[in-house]
Formats: structure tokens, sequence, C-alpha cells
């Protein structure tokens, strides 16, 4: 007669008993590990896809917690089949998580849009990994007559090794997996751990409690899992390549993902352009007239020194090492990849500024590095502060254009030194530039704002300032090399704005109430 899962007995021995225990907790913290990595690689494609935001990540983290309940409660009428549903559910998770990614960017590419698979795969995730906790209670005690205090050992075992799996996954998701694997071919890696993690347990500890047949299924399906996801796992690179080259009007010659973003570069003739994170950075054709419109009015006080916060592509450099006069220039950038991306594929395009002997490049977070005063910093401060980093369209570039942040600023900048800010668009975005201005005006800055046209973005802003009570005047230094674009005539002109993008004052944007996120994340105009 077949012993059947509801009536096997539980090992006999002690010591089996704990190598059953063992193994079992084992497998509770890599699914742990799994499950979280899933939800990190839906949220970090989320960013990368349509650019997060609180709003965004706070449905995601909530609509899956509430998930966990409602899986917790859909397995209630299976626990008397805990250890088939268990290897089903696993399974299930791991197709379903190993998956998402590739779903996801896929249906990003081809269809447009993407967020009803983020929806369902975080609802069908998080159901699964809430399916977990009671199969596996109802397995650690099964055959076991419990007393209040060793159900609460056992409960503090099993939340023990599920947390500390929830720990290890959110280290190895952006430290390992996503710049190793990247995310489609990392979540297809997690899925096979899922995987591995389920085998274990069938092997070595439900062969005791369910049927031959039943093992002999459930080993079946597992196998034909994996080869799913060691499918998607070779393949994983052509389906990115394929499905990423629908995002770009021109060819795709360079493509990297880093810690912090997706790196892209494309060309289409001697149009070289960079986009980070989808988002536009530059185009060939045009930036010298944003480049030159951010770095030569910041120059206007013949310094000897610059810092440049952000600009890993090197642009800003170029233009800045054109005057001779500067000694020394130093470089804050967070991604280190985007830094070898300006000194390897746009070389040409930066000139090799990255390499020239006047620079130092720090790959560091600005703000962090502006706070600790760095050796770095040059007796007096820099004459000159150019502040080149993207839109604040999240918390974290947030903080970038915050008071704080340019009160900081104000610490390494000399007396009489300039600072010059991108500010985003006064026409497409005008709540955000003039945002950018009240608050480098809160900071203590007297400020000049100015815009031109750049054809890739059309009308684009700056902020020059300076500390004191006189509002600089932008100028180019009387020795400046021959320009492409930016003259005395076109700097005059930029410091008018017309009335459909007249002046506005507003609260400034803080570390407390970052405003200028809001401002962004309502969009174009």
């Amino acid at each position: 007669m077949t012993v059947t899962e509801r009536d096997a007995p539980a090992p006999r021995l002690a010591g089996s008993v704990r190598r059953w225990r063992a193994v079992l907790f084992a497998a509770v913290a890599a699914c742990a590990a799994c499950g979280i990595i899933y939800e990190l690689a839906l949220l970090t494609l989320s960013t990368s896809l349509h650019g997060g935001g609180i709003v965004a990540m706070s449905l995601i983290v909530a609509g899956y917690v509430a998930a966990l309940g409602v899986g917790a409660l859909l397995v209630k009428p299976l626990l008397h089949r805990a250890a088939v549903t268990f290897i089903a559910v696993e399974t299930a998770l791991a197709i379903v998580g190993g998956l998402s990614a590739a779903a996801l960017y896929v249906a990003f590419a081809f269809v447009g849009g993407s967020l009803w698979v983020l929806a369902i795969g975080t609802a069908v995730i998080g159901c699964l990994v809430g399916a977990e906790v009671p199969l596996l209670m109802t397995l650690l005690q099964r055959g076991r007559t419990a007393g209040a205090t060793d159900t609460g050992r056992v409960l503090a075992n099993l939340n023990a090794a599920d947390y500390l799996g929830a720990l290890i996954g959110g280290l190895v998701w952006p430290f390992l997996l996503l710049p190793q694997l990247g995310m489609i071919r990392g979540a297809a890696a997690t899925g096979i751990i899922n995987l591995v993690a389920a085998a274990v347990v069938a092997v070595l500890l439900l062969r005791r409690i369910v049927s031959q047949r039943e093992l002999a299924v459930s080993l079946t399906v597992l196998a034909a899992a994996l080869a799913l996801l060691v499918t998607l796992l070779v393949r994983a690179d052509g389906i990115q390549t394929s499905t990423r080259q629908r995002l770009y009007a021109d060819p795709i010659i360079a493509y990297e993902q880093s810690a912090y973003q997706e790196i892209v570069v494309t060309r289409r003739g001697d149009d070289v352009r960079l986009y980070l994170d989808g988002g536009l950075q530059f185009s060939t054709r045009d930036e010298y007239r944003y480049t030159e419109s951010l770095v030569y009015p910041a120059l206007g006080a013949d310094p000897h020194s610059v810092l440049i916060l952000g600009g890993g592509d090197g642009l800003v450099a170029r233009e800045a090492l054109r005057d001779k006069d500067i000694e020394k220039i130093v470089q804050v950038e967070l991604d280190p990849a985007v830094v070898e991306v300006g000194r390897t594929t746009l070389r040409d395009a930066n000139a090799g500024a990255l390499d020239d002997p006047r620079m130092q490049v720090v790959i560091d977070d600005a703000m962090t590095w502006l706070r600790t005063a760095p050796g770095d910093v040059e007796p007096g401060g820099f004459g000159a502060v150019i502040a080149d980093l993207p839109d604040p369209d999240n918390p974290a570039l947030g903080r970038l254009y915050s008071v704080e942040f340019y009160a900081l600023i104000g610490r390494v900048l000399a007396p009489e030194g300039l600072l010059a800010v991108q500010a985003g668009s006064p026409f497409s975005t005008p709540a955000a530039f003039w945002r950018t201005v009240s608050t480098i005006r809160a900071a203590g800055y007297s400020v000049t704002p100015y815009h031109v046209h750049v054809p890739t973005f059309g009308d684009w802003g700056f902020v020059l300032a300076r500390r004191g009570p006189r509002a600089p005047k932008p100028t180019i230094p009387a020795d400046a090399p021959p320009l492409r674009y930016l003259d005395r005539q076109t700097l005059d002109a930029a410091t008018v704005f017309g009335g459909d993008i007249r002046p506005q004052s507003l609260e400034p944007s803080t570390l407390d109430h970052p405003r200028v996120v809001d401002d962004v994340r309502r969009g174009y105009r």
C-alpha cells in the first residue's frame, strides 16, 4: 500500500530530523532570496522603462506585500498536500519570476506598454511567495504533536531563514546579478536557483512522504522548467539585442548595464547619441550648443581650477580643457561605467578629455563628495563649478537640485567663483526650470537664468550663479578658443525670456520636500 502525504510519518531519528530541518531551512532561505530578487528585478525594469518614481515604486511594493497575504489565504485548502503543492508553487514561481524581466522588456519594446505586465507579475509573484511560509510550516510540523512553545520556535526559525534569505537576495541583485548578468539573464539565473532549491527538497526530503509517481512527476516538471530557463539564459543576449534595438531609431554600437543605469550609445553616420535609462543625453549633431552654453559662462571669471559634477561623457571636460588657463579639473561622477564609455566609445566626441593630465576623475556621489570636504578641494575653493547632472525625475536625483546641495557647493566655491547649472527646459518643463532658479537663490546665491536653442532638445535653460549680492552677467572669457555657436550677442539674447516662459517665483526644492521631482514627473508641456 502506498503511503500518502497525509499520513506519512516524520523521520524517526533525531539526527535525521535535524538534517531534514536544516535542508528545509536552507531551501527557505534560497527561495526567499529568489523572491526578493524577482521583485527587485521588476522594480529595476520599472525605473529603466518608465522612470520609476515614488508613486510607482510605492504601488509595486504595496501590491507585492498585499499579494503575500492573498497567497497565504489561497493556499489554505491545499495544506493537506503540502509537499506536492510546495513543488508546484516553487516551479511556478521560478517560471514566472525567471521570465518576468524578459516579458516586461519585450512588452515594452513590441507593444509600447508594459505596466500591465508589471502589475500582473508583481501580483503573481507576491501570491506565490506568500504561499511558501504556510506550506513550509506544515512540512516542518508534519507528524509532530507540538505545543505552543515548540511551534513558536519552529516559526521563529522559519522567519529567521526567510528574512536572512531576503537579505542575501537584496545584496546579490545590485552587487552581483545585475552588473554581471543584466536584468533578463539575472532573473533567469534566479529562477534556476529557485528550481534547484525545490529539487533538493524533493529529492532529499519529499521522497519520504510522497509516492514514487508523484516524486517522478515533480522532478519531470522541475526539469522541464529548468530547460526553459536555461534556454532563456543562453539566448538572453539575442533577445535583448533585438528588443533593445526596436527602442532606438539608430543602430546601437555600445551597451552597458551598470549598477545604476542602462547605458546605450547609437550611431547613424556622424551622429552619435548617448542614452541613459532610455533618456537621450546628447547628440553630436548639436551637443556643442549645449556644452558651450553651460561651460564658457562659468569660466567668465578666468578660473584656474574647475569642479565638474556629473558629465561622465567627458563633453564638459573637453570644452573646459580648451581654456589654457585651466590648471586642474576635478570631475565627480557616480557611475564608473559612464566614465569607461566616455574613455572608449565616446573618445572621439570628447577628444580624449577624461585622460588629460589636468583631469582628476573621482567616482563618487556628488553630494557625498561635497559633504566630506575632501583634500581635492583647491585652497580658497574652485574658481568655477559646473553641474551637468541628469534631470531630477526621481528622489535620488532630486537631492542634487536641492537647497542643501547648492549650499554644499558654496563651501567649495571660491568667493568670486561662478556656478553654472543645467536646469532643463523653460518651455517644456517651466515649473522645474524656475524651481531650480528659485532653489539656487534660496541657497544664498545671486542668479541669472539664461536659455538657448538646442535642436535635439528644443529650448534649454541654465542658471549662472555666484555668492554675494551681485547677479553675474553671462560672458565669454576674453581668451576663449574659437566657438561654433556661442558669442556675445547670443548670450545677451539668452537672458531674455518671452511671455510664454516668463520668470516664476516658486518655493525652493529641499531634501525634505523635493518639489522639483514632482515638477518633472508631471511631464512635458
